[in-house]
């Protein structure tokens, strides 16, 4: 198993990595291949998504991360458009008893 690597050398892996590498890294996780047509294994899947996290984590507003997800806001008293359960016309789901 390998030794988990330290801040010191963390910061110098991140500040070697480019835009185009970061890029690159995310084309692989995406088709499952490196650019030269290789297969990515699952752990150098696994590097490059936390290579990609980390880096944009650094160099990225947090709205243009991988993961993000975008929750919107609302005001003192605003309530969301979604059914809720205790409204009538809410559709429930079907649930067979045997």
């Amino acid at each position: 198993m390998s030794e988990p690597i330290n801040e010191s050398t963390l910061e110098k892996m991140l500040e070697a990595l480019t835009p185009e590498i970061i890029e690159s890294f995310r084309l692989a996780i995406e088709i499952s291949k490196w650019p030269n047509g290789q297969r990515i294994t699952d752990a150098q899947r696994a590097i490059c998504m936390q290579a990609v996290i980390a880096w944009e984590h650094k160099h990225l507003p947090e709205n243009q991360r991988t993961g993000y997800i975008d929750k919107g806001s609302k005001l003192e008293g605003d309530v969301c458009e979604a059914p809720h359960d205790d409204e009538p016309d809410h559709e429930k789901p079907v649930s067979f008893r045997h």
